[in-house]
């Protein structure tokens, strides 16, 4: 299967990837340093990433052909998570590695999206809702 057909063109910087420009040095700091904690006691990678544009793409097709470009999550473990947050066309989605669907289902990342990010984000506060939805996965990741 060939997943890098649409492979949206984001270049990994960490843990936190701001290409959406929202988030101030100290957010993408704390958030750093809380993804970081939850790979070294859990494994798991967890990564945000916000994008100016999906480009025309499926928000689930571009964050699963990101995580599969990136190689987010151990090998052979596949417990990737991405959350992907689109401004310009207000899409959030959570793309979860195979290792992981019994522990964040599709109905546990909608009522993360839905319940910890979207009153926020319609709100206008991009970063809390960002933060707010990493906070959620964190601690079910945990």
């Amino acid at each position: 299967m060939d997943f890098n057909v649409t492979a949206p063109v984001v270049p990994l910087t960490g843990r936190v990837t701001d290409a959406a420009h929202i988030l101030s040095p100290e957010q993408v700091s704390r958030l750093t340093v809380k993804l970081e904690q939850l790979e070294r006691t859990t494994k798991h990678q967890l990564v945000l990433t916000t994008v100016p544009s999906l480009g025309g793409l499926d928000v689930a097709d571009f964050t699963r052909d990101l995580a599969n470009k990136w190689g987010i999550g151990r090998k052979g473990y596949n417990d990737g998570v991405v959350l992907l947050v689109a401004p310009n066309e207000m899409k959030v989605r959570i793309a979860v590695g195979y290792g992981l669907e019994k522990t964040l289902t599709h109905e546990v990342c909608q009522q993360i999206i839905d319940g910890s990010m979207l009153p926020r984000l319609r709100k206008g506060d991009l970063p809390g809702g960002i933060e707010a939805g990493a906070d959620a996965l964190i601690t079910r990741l945990r």
